[in-house]
Formats: C-alpha cells, structure tokens, sequence
C-alpha cells in the first residue's frame, strides 16, 4: 500500500532521542508514579486518624473526583496549546509536592480542600504530557514501545511507592507517607530536567504532521471530535471503567468478611499481582501492537475483565481471588499501551493529540464514577455474586462493541515496518 506524503516524510525524518532523554523519561514516570501513590488510599486513613468525619472525608475525595472528571479535557487541550511540555509538567509537579506538604501539615478542611483540587487539576496535566512528551520524542513509529516501556516503569514506581510509604506510615504516622511524597517530587523534577527540551519535538508531541496541501479541516477540533473511531473508543473505554472500577473495592469487602485476619494481606496481594504482570508484559504489548494490529489486543483485553467478573461471581475461596487478579494483570497491561496508542492513530495529523486523549480521559472518570453507585447498589440488594455477573456481561458488552465496531486503527505503513 502507497503511504501518504505525510508519512513518508515522518519516516525519512525519524527522531533519534539521546540516551539520556529516554532514561530520563523512564525515572521521569517512576518517580512521579511514587508521587501520585500517596493520594490513594492513603488519604482516606490519614484524615481518619485526624479524627476527621467520614462525610468530611467523602466531601475531599468528591472534590478531586469532580476535577478530575471535567479537567480531563482542558488539561489535553493545555499540553496542545503549550509551547514546551516539559515546563507544563514541571509546573504540575510541583503543585502536587506542595499538596502533598498541605496534606502533611494543615490537616483543616479547607486546606486540604485547596489541596485536593490543585492535585486534581495537575494530575489532569500530567496524563496528556507524558504522552506527548513521548510522542514528540520517539515519533509515531516507534510510539507502541515506548508506551509499553512508559507502562512498565509506572507500575514498578507503583510497586516501590506502596511499599516505601506502608512502611513509613506502619513504622512512624500516616503523615509520614505525605512527607515522603513531597520529598519524591524532588526527583522526579530532576529526572524531567534531563529530558532534553530540543528533543521534544512540539508539532510531533501533539500529534501533528504538515500536511501535503494546506488544509483548516485536517486540524479542526470539531472534525477530530467526530471521528468516528474516537467516539467508538471512548464508548468502549466507558463500558470497560463501568465494568472495571468497582471489581478490586467490592472484591475486598467480601475478603475482609470471608477471611478478616488475613484481610490487609491478601488485599496487598491483589494490588501487586496486577501491578508485576503490568511490569513484565507491558512492552511485549507495545511489541506485538506493532505486529498485529490494536484490535487483537483489545480483544484480550475486554475478554480478560469479562472472564474475571465472571469468576469472582462464582469463586469463593479468598485464596483463589488472589490468583485471579492475574486477568487484572492481563487488562492493565493492555490498556496502559493501547489507550493512548489508538488515540495516537486516530489523532494523527490533526495537532490535537492531547485533546483527543481528553476525550477518552472524560469517558474513563464517567464509567468510573457509575460503576462504583451501581455495583455497590446491585450488591446491596441482589448480593455481590450478581453485582459480578453484571459487571462481567458489562465488560463483555464492551468487548462486542469492540468486536463489531471498531476498526484497525494501525497505520498500514507501520504494519509492514513491524
């Protein structure tokens, strides 16, 4: 197949960033993945142990929902306006180490009200300029493996950091562990500063690339926004986080009764599991969505989750919940790669990458939000073998759409170079 000017003239000017830029963006994400750690769960028991109300607690963890899910599209559309990704980054970065200093040591509502909303905007950010400080750097071509290395380095950042601050927080306080956040924030700055600014190559970060014959309707948002196989892609994306986001949480609360001494454990373990097979089959998937296409993946992807809710419905054994989380594996490798790759291809050519990436973004917190009201709803009056089956026929509804209705989304240029 003939390619395109465009892509041939990608091809001949193919980026070669420097070692020290890629190690850099490597340390960049681990880091930063240390950072974002202490947000989690962590913030529920340390306002806990400040004797904070649960309707207190459940007011801060709203508020940085509500952000989270209207930001996801201004903060795309900031890295596409903005002339230099590293400096966005750096900015939000910051901003997340002086939250995490409030949290530590203004522990008053409207503190960690403020907090909790500059951590929410910057996180908006930070998604869409990891990508694109990628994409600027290795170039669409090679985009696939960078992201599966990009996947990589996060869950082992993941891993570190929830060990590192259950340590702190077991050994000295629940503040500690936002200390120890603030303190991370230190290198990750310092891993982003050896990112090479003139390696980032602005247009190509944001998905642009000059075409033959000028053209207003090739960069209009409006054409990107009806594209059909973004829209097929954020429903589909939707119906997996409906299906997704409530799995671990309701998962937990039936350990914790089944199995109350062995709870925390085996909890821990549900998180790790999921987190190692991310670590290890993360760049295969960046590999082989080179060589076979984004739909195979998907594929995978959607199939593990639907057989994973199906199994929690029907398995009993705390002990063997642990070993099924291995599907949990399965999905998050092949998401962490394949989200923000497919948007890559849909958005290519248009300089709204990021968003593009937005978009998917919005749908993610939307079928997040939904899913953990509606499980917890169907669970309370139907039981959790029945919240799990609907989750698993969701997924697998996510899978059909997927099956019938989204196309290859893989150059076919890219194709024959794999």
């Amino acid at each position: 197949m003939v390619r395109s000017k465009a892509e041939a003239m990608m091809a001949r000017a193919a980026p070669a960033p420097s070692r020290e830029s890629l190690r850099g963006l490597d340390w960049f994400i681990f880091f930063l993945a240390d950072v974002q750690t202490g947000f989690g769960p962590f913030v529920a028991v340390y306002l806990t142990t400040e004797k904070w109300t649960q309707v207190e607690i459940g007011s801060i963890l709203s508020i940085g929902s509500i952000i989270a899910l209207f930001g996801q599209m201004p903060g795309g559309a900031i890295i596409d306006a903005a002339k230099s990704e590293r400096l966005v980054a750096g900015l939000a970065i910051a901003t997340i180490g002086c939250s995490a200093l409030a949290y530590a040591l203004w522990p008053i509502f409207p503190v960690i009200a403020a907090a909790a909303a500059l951590h929410a905007a910057a996180s908006c950010v930070l998604g869409p300029a990891i990508a694109a400080i990628s994409l600027g750097l290795v170039g669409p071509l090679a985009i696939s493996e960078r992201l599966g290395r990009n996947a990589r380095f996060a869950s082992l950042g993941n891993g570190v950091a929830a060990a590192l601050m259950g340590t702190f927080g077991y050994l000295l306080s629940s503040r500690s562990v936002f200390l120890v956040a603030f303190a991370l924030a230190i290198p990750t700055l310092l891993a982003l500063s050896r990112i090479r600014e003139r390696e980032v190559d602005a247009a190509r970060a944001h998905g642009f690339v000059p075409p033959s014959e000028p053209s207003a309707k090739s960069t209009s948002v409006l054409v990107l926004l009806r594209q059909r196989p973004l829209l097929i892609f954020a429903s589909s994306i939707l119906l997996l986080q409906l299906a997704n986001a409530s799995m671990l949480p309701l998962m937990a609360g039936i350990v914790t009764t089944r199995s109350s001494q062995w709870a925390t454990v085996l909890i821990a373990a549900c998180i790790i599991v999921p987190q190692a097979i991310v670590a290890l089959a993360s760049p295969s998937v960046g590999r082989k969505a080179q060589a076979w296409g984004r739909r195979p993946l998907l594929l995978l992807g959607f199939a593990a989750l639907a057989a994973r809710g199906l199994m929690f419905a029907t398995v009993h054994d705390p002990y063997l919940l642990v070993a099924i989380q291995v599907l949990d594996g399965i999905t998050a490798a092949v998401l962490s790669v394949l989200i923000p790759l497919v948007v890559a291809d849909v958005a290519f050519g248009s300089g709204h990458f990021n968003l593009a990436q937005g978009v998917v973004g919005t749908a993610t917190g939307i079928g997040a939000s939904l899913s953990t009201v509606l499980a917890g709803y169907v669970s309370d009056k139907f039981g959790s073998s029945v919240a799990f089956a609907g989750l698993a026929g969701v997924a697998a509804l996510g899978l059909a759409v997927i099956w019938l209705a989204m196309p290859e989304t893989r150059p076919p240029s890219r194709s024959r170079q794999a």
